[in-house]
């Protein structure tokens, strides 16, 4: 029985979808240049600062314009498959809980679009303390975050189904290299009673919480590189709650999300065409060359705690006039094809840059971090990296090396104002390059690194404006920009 209804829902949005590019053929879409925003080869070859744009599925009643500042540079494709005349026919089947939630999100979205276009004082908007208010530099637009984030903290509610057994669903890691999957489901399982909800029909969006960290553990046999069993345990997730529950099927899972750091994420979620293509997939490998897709998808930052905690060194980081000797520092395996590039090319020719492949065991990481005043960042086998938000946190200026990355929360923040992106070509002139940031670039990304450490914090429980709370914005605005009705 369970077959035959998974099998239903499937054509049913298989029909939909057919009959949204029929409509879209009829009203001559395919004629402008918007074809192109289906080739993945549109995707520029290194995206360091997307943004969501918000204005993507509004009415002309309804209109607003994007959260980000008028001059970002990112022309990343768009998935665009519906049109307003798809919608209308579509909200046909929404009933009126969802009309009432939509609404919500309309007086939201105008709510933003007046922050971001008015010269209001973001301290003066209610709700917001001026100890919350950071240097304008690091934010996109900091009005419009600001509102968008108090607009979620007011509607933003989350259904978490409670399908499947321990230890794959309703778990994670807490420590090493994939904290961020294991502490993000128990603070949603657990905690943030400001945001989860017990009924599915006053949700927004709807949360699968397995662990593919978890699968790989329990399901995967090592070394055989055989993906399947985690997709089949995905594919049968997708089939109990779309089978159980009206929310899947009503939008083909649009307003649905998975959150997963393991390198697998992105494989993971192949089990279903709609989960891959339409749902929201939080991803630590936010690869955009693997399908990642920065308009519904949501960069995930990687957070290593060896034991479950912060490494001591980097909790109170040394105050900003403290000397750092060296220019740029790196210590790692020689995973992918970035990080040999930068070994071969540096480790032990320039005492300036400190490149180690594995560093010895009588010196210590976090100590380089702290003496050094940039820390590269070059992708492994997958592009993110935890050293990323150690740099934040050891106020270290982060060195992006990196292809088809994503960076989290790009939405909103300004990378540039507190991290250097250099291309993978530029690699044997990387002293050459980072001598020549001014010293007061390099205060200004300093500063810009201490406004945006509290956006990485993992607390626990979670706090507002940490990491969690960051999480959760992405997909709020991710929500946002889906417009039901």
């Amino acid at each position: 029985m369970d077959m035959k209804l998974y099998g239903y829902s499937f054509l049913h949005c298989f029909l939909i979808l057919l009959f949204i590019f029929f409509i879209l053929i009829l009203s001559g879409f395919f004629n402008s240049t918007s074809f192109s925003i289906f080739s993945r080869s549109n995707f520029q070859s290194s995206i360091s600062v997307p943004a969501v744009q918000l204005q993507t599925l509004v009415s002309h009643s309804d209109q607003i314009h994007d959260v980000h500042s008028a001059n970002s540079s990112y022309t990343s494709p768009v998935n665009q498959f519906r049109n307003s005349t798809a919608i209308r026919k579509i909200s046909k089947l929404i009933s009126r809980e969802e009309e009432l939630l939509e609404q919500g999100l309309a007086r939201a979205r105008a709510s933003i679009r007046k922050a971001g276009t008015s010269s209001v004082i973001v301290s003066s908007i209610a709700g917001v303390n001026r100890s919350d208010v950071d240097r304008v530099v690091v934010y996109r637009n900091r009005a419009a975050f600001y509102r968008s984030y108090l607009e979620m903290e007011r509607r933003f509610k989350v259904y978490v189904y409670s399908e499947g057994d321990l230890p794959i669903v309703h778990d994670g890691p807490c420590k090493d290299i994939y904290t961020i999957e294991g502490r993000f489901i128990q603070e949603m399982e657990h905690g943030a009673r400001r945001f989860r909800t017990t009924d599915p029909r006053r949700a927004h969006v709807y949360f699968m919480p397995f662990s593919v960290t978890w699968m790989v553990k329990y399901l995967y046999k090592p070394l055989t590189y055989d993906l399947t069993p985690l997709r089949q345990f995905v594919s049968d997730y997708v089939r109990v709650v779309s089978t159980k529950y009206p929310f899947w099927n009503r939008t083909c899972g649009a307003d649905h999300f998975m959150l997963a750091c393991h390198d697998w994420g992105p494989h993971a979620s192949r089990a279903n065409p709609f989960l891959y293509n339409t749902s929201i997939r939080v991803l630590c490998n936010a690869n955009t060359s693997e399908g990642f897709n920065p308009r519904k998808d949501v960069s995930l930052p990687e957070i290593h705690l060896y034991n479950g905690n912060f490494p001591p060194q980097l909790l109170s980081p040394p105050p900003a006039n403290t000397s750092r000797p060296y220019l740029a520092f790196f210590a790692g395996g020689l995973h992918g094809p970035i990080r040999p590039l930068l070994v071969n090319q540096w480790k032990d020719r320039d005492s300036d840059l400190r490149v180690f492949e594995y560093l010895p065991k009588d010196l210590d990481y976090y100590s380089f971090m702290l003496q050094s005043k940039f820390c590269l960042c070059p992708s492994g086998h997958e592009v993110a990296s935890p050293r990323i938000v150690e740099a934040i946190y050891a106020e270290c200026v982060p060195v992006i090396l990196s292809n088809y990355y994503v960076l989290p929360f790009s939405d909103v923040l300004r990378w540039d104002a507190f991290s250097v992106q250099v291309n993978v070509s530029e690699i044997p002139r990387l002293k050459e390059v980072l001598s020549s940031v001014p010293e007061d670039k390099y205060k200004n990304l300093k500063e810009g690194l201490r406004a945006v450490r509290r956006h990485f914090v993992l607390n626990q429980p979670a706090k507002r404006f940490d990491v969690f709370y960051m999480i959760l914005h992405s997909i709020w605005l991710r929500r946002i920009n889906l417009r039901l009705a």
